[in-house]
């Protein structure tokens, strides 16, 4: 069940106001135009961000894959990434988690809250995209999906570094990578400068966060 403290929704879709939400731990979702849900954010603070030695060992990787962004719409949309998203979603979380029409809907109309759309390339061929949302402040990596038969297994932390490199190579201030609600989450934790949305405030304090999620504390 998906975490949440609080919901809100807005009318001012100022990148002001959302920076500002995002701020206070909520974040984008795919229920509605305009609604954020407070959770447990994860984020990373990209002033003096590194990668680590393993971050760039995935990255040596996956250097084969290209990066290449678009706005939403989506312009190019074809009925093979809903498809592609659909069966990502299916394997990975169970059935009926992203439908292929919900996916449609974020991709080809202005009906939702995501703006960017990333674009995962190997040999000009499209093997994985996330939905974003992106202003001049920050990066929101929202729901990534690539094609699991690939025979890279470095694929979705590649897409995800790769992500977090175009924040910062575009001066954003954060870039957010979702949340903490599932034992399966704290591969996310391995990045410098990282902080968690406690309920109250902007925490560091990971080993407790691993050991909550660990015996399914989600509160």
């Amino acid at each position: 069940m998906y975490l949440k403290w609080d919901e809100t929704k807005i009318e001012d879709f100022s990148e002001k106001n959302i920076s500002k939400l995002y701020n206070q731990g909520f974040v984008f979702t795919r229920i509605d135009h305009g609604i954020l849900n407070q959770t447990r954010s994860l984020r990373i603070d990209l002033k003096n961000f590194e990668f680590t030695s393993e971050n760039k060992r995935i990255l040596r990787k996956t250097e084969k894959i290209k990066l290449e962004n678009t706005s939403l719409p989506y312009s190019n949309y074809n009925w093979s990434i809903a498809k592609l998203a659909k069966d990502f979603y299916e394997k990975k979380f169970g059935k009926n988690i992203f439908s292929a029409n919900k996916i449609k809907e974020i991709l080809t109309t202005n009906k939702n809250n995501f703006n960017q759309l990333l674009i995962y390339k190997e040999n000009d061929e499209n093997i994985g995209f996330a939905i974003c949302y992106e202003n001049e402040e920050i990066l929101h990596y929202s729901y990534p999906f690539y094609n699991l038969k690939n025979e890279n297994k470095n694929i979705g932390m590649g897409m995800m570094l790769k992500a977090i490199e175009y924040a910062k190579k575009n001066n954003k201030k954060y870039v957010y990578l979702g949340s903490a609600q599932r034992p399966s989450d704290v591969y996310k934790f391995q990045f410098k400068n990282m902080e968690f949305f406690s309920g109250e405030n902007w925490s560091k304090n990971f080993d407790d966060l691993k050991e909550a999620l660990k015996y399914g504390d989600n509160k």
